[in-house]
């Protein structure tokens, strides 16, 4: 299991993770600012779900040190609700405090769930069951929101909605945020920072410094694409910026 270290909101130092013969995450080293939004690129099977699953203390079997001084929630590709619970306690599943029911609500009201409050999830669009899912996640009040591809199973209009609502909601409570993804293009309109996640280390990264809202075809980004899908290794005009 990983020793400790104490800096930051999170910090992760020759950060090694096995399963078995195959080496995913060899010497990772990484430090997550607080208040920073960052995305994390690479190819299927490069570690980036490994890397946020031992942030968020799912996988203990890992080498070297790491440290999350905060408190951490995680938004996953599913939203995960529990089927037999109405969306209003899904939100407070698991959160043992008083005004439990006060943060739900309130949570609800940020992402325009409030009337869906006393809905059964299977009754919720895809859309809808995302944002339940940041609700129960902000509900916690992380000092880091990590972010599994949670956007990748919305169909284009729907995502781009979420993109923004997630923006918005870090600009309030601004937590640390890092979005494992596959989308380049989501990478740059949401991201602060830009990191490539490549033979279990990070090979590359980049800062976002266009003033939000974003668009595809700022120069500064337009400049980024290119460079990162370089780094990625897909060449030609694809339409599909995704690194699959």
């Amino acid at each position: 299991m990983a020793a400790r270290l104490s800096q930051r909101v999170a910090g992760v130092r020759d950060l090694t993770r096995r399963f078995g013969d195959r080496v995913v995450l060899d010497g990772l080293d990484l430090d997550i600012e607080g208040g920073e939004f960052i995305a994390l690129l690479g190819r299927s099977g490069s570690g980036k779900s490994t890397l946020l699953r031992a942030l968020a203390g799912l996988d203990r079997d890992v080498e070297g040190r790491l440290e999350v001084t905060g408190s951490v929630a995680v938004a996953f590709q599913e939203p995960r609700l529990v089927p037999w619970k109405r969306v209003g306690s899904n939100i407070t599943l698991g959160l043992a405090v008083p005004d439990a029911g006060e943060r739900a609500r309130r949570a609800l009201a940020e992402v325009g769930l409030t009337e869906r409050a006393g809905a059964w999830p299977l009754t919720l669009s895809g859309g809808e069951a995302q944002r339940a899912s940041l609700a129960r996640a902000l509900v916690r009040e992380p000092e880091l929101l990590l972010l599994d591809e949670p956007f990748s199973a919305l169909d284009a209009l729907t995502r781009i909605t979420v993109h923004q609502l997630v923006v918005q909601l870090w600009t309030v409570h601004r937590p640390a945020v890092l979005l494992v993804t596959h989308d380049v293009d989501e990478a740059l309109l949401l991201a602060s920072r830009v990191l490539v996640l490549d033979g279990g280390r990070i090979a590359y990264e980049a800062a976002v410094t266009a003033a939000r809202p974003r668009h595809r075809d700022h120069p500064e980004l337009v400049s980024l694409r290119t460079r990162l899908l370089t780094v990625l290794g897909v060449t030609g005009d694809a339409d599909d910026v995704r690194t699959a």
